[in-house]
């Protein structure tokens, strides 16, 4: 083809996959929405849900669209260049478009965790079928609006003397976006779980989901918040990020012209049909293994994407191969390389995730035997299964990293982060299932504790949900890692091009050196700020579900009844019957809401603000300290940020997603190790309480913060350095 064959496809091709991934989401909602929502109390509990759920995100929109006016402004003001205007509409749009990824998944999720629960009186298939339509929605937003806003903004800009630094000004608005979405959700949603846990369970004794437990709803709501909508807008930036850092260094292909441009977002849309065939076998029988069905999705759209970056590959890049401006020259054959090493990589981290966290492995299992000896053991034991699960997938990412730039270079190594997620669509189906299955547990648990099969059946696609969870945390890392080193190697291009001076990063320099070291403690002091959040709300939450539990007459009756089993004391049926009747209705779940908002909006700020703010404060110190180097300081501080935050990151999620399901170990089936209300679980309940902050707040949020750094450090580039 020659060039104006490609740009013919980047007007019409590339924004019709995106038009595609959102049709497909649509059928899927529309499909969702018909489905039985069940009785009127399970309506009413799931109208609580949604009600809390969206005006938490009105609330967070509200916030964050004067943050998102302010950087526009900025980089109006800061503006050098004659296109400043469009890298400000570029940012604003990719911002509004991260935004509306989160909403049309929540709103959709929200739906079909009653419906799921409704499925769930019928049979597994049925339940599993609607869980992962509503999840497939996000995943299909996700794709849809990226590979959309990318091929109309190149459609746009793409004649621009700089269209690359230009564009990506998208990546930065869906990268602010995701930050604070990631931030104030894990907030909102684990000072809920906290307060739940603590009071309900440890101090109360009631059981998990208990309709008469005040915190339930914001709990419930919290999973929609933080693993929905934060984890979408999550991978939506990671998604974009890494096309957009392809592109970049793509433009720097002296014998391709638009062809090196064109062929991350080709790949995009190739990812996209494969994710769309994935989902059409995601399916299994009663007492099937939902696990199965998901993985077998996951595995189909990474066999099909293989195949396809292949042809693709090998027809843009043409038997010439591409020649960089740095001389060197790689062939189809080895750019198809560097892209697979990047799938691969994130299907063994999957793995390895896995593995470290699942309730049927040994490590999860290890924690809840080492609970039976107290608490303190427990956290010991979480600790170091989380220290050690970092080890593997940082091989597994450094072979990757190695393998790709052997076989391609930087442009390599960003082929290998868009192999990753280039099925994004489906993996974020699978991950989004879970908070949905999740929430249909406590649906059922709520309303339908007359069908004990019912919640066999959801508490076996949530156990499986709690795995997927766990596998997208990983993916999500992984991918930062890659996506983030390639971002970073834009970066360069960038900061040289703006400088005029060849950017090096030296670790014998001592301006490099100082930004390594401020780059690695910046994720602990992220985290720091994240989990304290998580603290103080929680306090709050608890406190007010004390509250209700002494001031509301009918709540403390339930709550003396649980007290007299736990001591051994038998209570009648009726007189349990009575109790229980009365209090239905009588929890104050607005109030504890109300908590966890106020709480999220209140706190992300700053861990935010440190974020956007880190890059250009040491870009300016970096430039006025060293001008033989300007960027040098700049690169240490981004070097710095990635190796300790991924190994953060890892550690947290890791350690976190151990500790819950080594508790799930304890209450699954009959209940090992002496069962729900032993010591042991009491134990592994206080580490599962720990772990809450650890894998969904600051963990999650740390991918997002190395990313969000070198997508500052790129956009900025040419304003601090030109």
């Amino acid at each position: 083809m020659d060039l104006g064959q490609y740009k013919q496809i980047a007007i019409i091709g590339v924004p019709f996959f995106g038009v595609l991934a959102l049709l497909f989401a649509a059928y899927k909602a529309a499909w969702v929405s018909k489905k039985d929502a069940g009785t009127a109390e399970m309506q009413q509990i799931s109208g609580y849900i949604q009600e809390g759920a969206m005006a938490f995100l009105k609330r967070e929109y509200s916030t964050l669209s004067i943050f998102v006016v302010c950087v526009a402004a900025l980089l109006l003001a800061l503006g050098i260049r004659q296109d400043a205007p469009f890298t400000a509409a570029a940012f604003l749009y990719g911002a509004f478009s991260s935004a509306l990824a989160g909403y049309f998944g929540m709103k959709i999720a929200t739906k079909a965790n009653v419906r799921t629960a409704q499925g769930a009186r019928t049979d597994l298939t049925t339940a599993l079928g609607i869980a992962f339509s509503g999840g497939s929605v996000m995943g299909m937003c996700v794709v849809g609006l990226g590979v959309l806003g990318l091929g109309i903004l190149y459609l746009l800009f793409g004649g621009m003397e700089h269209p690359m630094e230009t564009i990506s000004g998208f990546g930065l608005g869906a990268s602010s976006i995701a930050l604070f979405a990631r931030v104030g959700g894990g907030i909102y949603t684990k000072a809920a779980d906290v307060g739940a846990d603590l009071v309900g369970k440890v101090e109360a004794g009631i059981p998990e989901d208990d309709a008469r437990n005040p915190a339930v709803v914001a709990d419930l709501v919290g999973d929609n918040v933080g693993d929905v909508a934060g984890m979408g807008a999550d991978l939506f930036e990671s998604y974009c990020g890494s096309i957009i850092a392809a592109m970049v260094l793509g433009y720097t292909i002296t014998n391709a012209g638009v062809r090196g441009i064109m062929l991350p977002l080709i790949l995009a849309c190739v990812g996209i049909v494969a994710s769309i065939l994935g989902t059409f076998i995601v399916k299994t029988k009663e007492g099937g293994n939902p696990q199965s069905a998901l993985n077998n999705g996951s595995f189909l759209a990474g066999i099909l994407m293989i195949v396809g970056s292949y042809f693709t590959i090998n027809l843009i890049v043409g038997p010439e191969g591409f020649v960089f401006a740095s001389g060197a020259k790689f062939s189809s054959l080895q750019l198809f390389l560097a892209c697979i090493s990047g799938l691969v990589a994130g299907t063994a981290i999957g793995l390895l995730t896995e593995y470290y966290t699942a309730e049927s492995k040994g490590p999860a299992q290890g924690i809840a035997q080492q609970s039976k000896v107290g608490t303190a053991t427990n956290i010991i034991s979480g600790l170091s299964v989380g220290m050690m699960s970092t080890a593997l997938p940082v091989v597994v990412l450094a072979i990757a990293v190695i393998l790709a730039y052997v076989f391609g270079g930087m442009f390599g190594i960003a082929l290998a982060g868009l192999g990753m997620l280039s099925t994004t669509g489906i993996v974020l189906a699978v991950d989004a299932y879970g908070p949905i299955a999740d929430n249909s547990g406590g649906i059922a648990e709520m309303t339908l504790s007359d069908h004990p099969e019912v919640r066999k059946r959801t508490d076996k696609l949530d156990a499986v949900g709690n795995t997927t969870a766990a596998i997208g945390k990983g993916f999500a890392i992984g991918s930062a890692a890659l996506t983030a080193l390639a971002l970073f190697g834009a970066f360069t291009e960038v900061a040289t091009k703006a400088s005029g001076i060849t950017t090096s990063i030296d670790i014998m320099n001592p301006y490099v050196t100082a930004g390594l070291l401020l780059g690695a403690m910046l994720p602990f002091l992220f985290s720091s700020m994240a989990m304290k959040a998580v603290g103080d709300a929680a306090f709050d939450m608890i406190e007010e579900v004390r509250r209700q539990f002494k001031t509301i007459p009918e709540l403390a009756a339930v709550l003396a009844i649980f007290k007299k089993e736990a001591a051994g004391e038998k209570v009648s049926d009726a007189e349990k019957n009575k109790a229980f009747d009365a209090a239905k209705g009588k929890p104050e779940y607005g109030k504890c809401v109300a908590i966890s908002t106020s709480a999220a909006i209140k706190r992300m700020v700053v861990p935010g603000l440190i974020a956007v703010a880190s890059p250009l404060v040491i870009g300016i110190i970096g430039r006025l300290i060293d001008p033989a180097q300007p960027a040098a300081m700049l690169g240490g501080l981004l070097a710095g940020v990635t190796s300790s935050g991924v190994l953060m990151a890892i550690f947290m999620a890791n350690t976190g997603g151990a500790w819950d399901n080594a508790k799930k170990f304890i209450e699954a089936g009959g209940g090992n190790l002496g069962g729900k209300g032993s010591d042991a679980h009491k134990a592994a309940v206080v580490g599962d309480t720990v772990g809450d902050p650890f894998k969904d707040t600051a963990g999650p949020s740390l991918n997002i913060l190395i990313k969000l750094m070198a997508i500052v450090s790129l956009v900025f580039a040419p304003f601090l350095f030109g």
